[in-house]
């Protein structure tokens, strides 16, 4: 409850200082408390291609995770995976602080980075912040609350959002000062938001 009267917590550590890793994306929400960070966890372990979800997740979010996991297992080709890569494999995904009720669809796209990031083994870069709902194929949709996650993001140091293009229009909203230190890039399907979430190769 104490989130609920003091506002929304301070990070005492940047997430753009935290090292990029591989099964975990950056999403923002809006709760009763006002905009959060949400790092989303993936894990893959032996198994039968079951998804098991924790942390709290309301029906709507459940259905978002399971959406992106279709999506992902639909795009096997385009991300130079197995045909049944996920076949031998569990998978689980976490939303940690489990204490706090999490529902919506907008963490969509984060969920769908994460499992990519995990089954490719390739580190997201952790000062992106991404929101957005998805469709199974991929379409990123218009979701609300864009001003409290982005100043939930400004807090906690990202460098960078992904919106939805449809919510460009919502930025007239951000005070100047935010606009001037997050850099905003507005996308319309997931393929945009693998190329920026991805770590560029040092090669």
């Amino acid at each position: 409850q104490a989130v609920k009267y003091l506002g929304p917590r301070k990070y005492s550590e940047t997430l753009a200082e935290k090292k990029d890793e591989i099964g975990i994306s950056t999403g923002l929400a809006y709760t009763q408390s006002g905009g959060e960070i949400l790092l989303i966890e993936v894990v893959l372990m032996p198994g039968k291609g079951n998804l098991l979800l924790t942390g709290m997740l309301g029906k709507i979010m459940q259905e978002s995770a399971k959406a992106a996991f279709s999506y992902v297992r639909s795009r096997w080709q385009h991300l130079k995976l197995p045909k049944d890569f996920y076949k031998n494999l569990d998978v689980h995904v976490h939303v940690p602080e489990g204490a706090i009720p999490k529902d919506g669809p907008s963490a969509g796209v984060a969920l769908a980075m994460a499992l990519i990031s995990a089954f490719t083994k390739k580190p997201t870069r952790r000062e992106v912040g991404m929101t957005g709902e998805i469709t199974l194929r991929g379409r990123v949709l218009e979701i609300g609350g864009i001003k409290e996650k982005i100043l939930a993001a400004h807090r906690a140091g990202l460098k960078t959002v992904v919106l939805p293009k449809e919510n460009k229009k919502d930025l007239e909203e951000i005070p100047q000062k935010v606009k001037k230190d997050i850099k905003f890039v507005f996308v319309s399907h997931m393929d945009e938001v693998i190329k920026i979430a991805f770590k560029k190769s040092s090669r």
